[in-house]
């Protein structure tokens, strides 16, 4: 089995970070060969997701933010932002659940390349998935202008309410993109699994309109904290709460390591699979 320490992995994005920064801008490239708008879509598809989940659940089902935000007010724009927040990370991380299981087998030439640096190609799925999240972020920014949302200092702060994520979805990349290898079904799962974080996140209610017991399970799902934690500094202008991301950070990591032993374990049947 090849080395599954952090050293060993920091030396080898060392010595490849320039084929990293590549292959990562060819997969975001390579999405839209062919397509009319070409990448006019990043802008375009979280701008409509957008638009309809606000219809949907402010005007059909009459949903409302009621909690006490200190936003300064309670109505459509104040949902669509609160709720475009939760979506843009959710996904953040569906496009690493629902891409990892078939990484390895779209891209069977390198798999069979004896020195091909395999460890890189879950990072540039990664790298990919968070160039979207930047666009949407941008979209983001957008709206609070439009909507007259005020524009926190603390907005500054995201990326250290991101960063505690990253470990954890890199571990999963990592983990699902070795596992897709042998075991095929588990793109189908974790397609429905994608589904389900949607709706059990804190993304279209939040933690308070739950009650005790559930507002416990909730700490369980990956992405409540994130969520809570990057409104509170983009929205309502707050500082994050630190012990929270540290704690999740632990966490994070462990699982993040889990992934890349699991990925350095199972490489060295890939060729012979795929």
């Amino acid at each position: 089995m090849r080395d599954a320490s952090p050293i060993w992995l920091v030396r080898s994005l060392r010595r490849h970070w320039h084929l990293l920064l590549i292959m990562s801008w060819r997969d975001v490239m390579g999405r839209y060969r062919g397509s009319l708008m070409g990448m006019l879509w990043t802008f375009v598809t979280p701008l409509l997701l957008l638009l309809i989940y606000t219809f949907v659940f402010t005007v059909v089902f009459k949903a409302r933010w009621d909690v006490d935000t200190g936003a300064g007010g309670e109505g459509r724009a104040t949902f669509a932002i609160v709720l475009f927040v939760g979506m843009i990370i959710h996904g953040l991380m569906a496009e690493i659940l629902t891409r990892a299981p078939t990484l390895m087998l779209g891209h069977a030439n390198y798999v069979k390349k004896v020195v091909f640096p395999l460890e890189i190609l879950p990072l540039t799925l990664f790298l990919s998935a968070l160039f979207h999240f930047a666009i949407s972020a941008g979209v983001l920014v957008l709206a609070m202008i439009v909507l007259g949302h005020p524009l926190h200092v603390t907005a500054l702060l995201l990326p250290v309410t991101l960063l505690p994520l990253v470990p954890l979805l890199l571990g999963i990349a990592w983990g699902l993109a070795s596992i897709g290898v042998y075991l095929r079904d588990v793109g189908h799962l974790t397609g429905l699994i994608s589904t389900v974080l949607l709706f059990l996140s804190p993304i279209f209610f939040p933690v308070e309109a739950l009650g005790e017991p559930y507002q416990s399970l909730m700490a369980f799902n990956p992405l409540t904290v994130i969520i809570e934690q990057s409104r509170q500094v983009v929205l309502w202008g707050k500082l994050p709460d630190i012990s929270a991301l540290i704690a999740y950070s632990v966490v994070s990591c462990t699982l993040g390591w889990c992934g890349f032993a699991i990925f350095q374990k199972g490489r060295k049947g890939f060729a012979d699979v795929i």
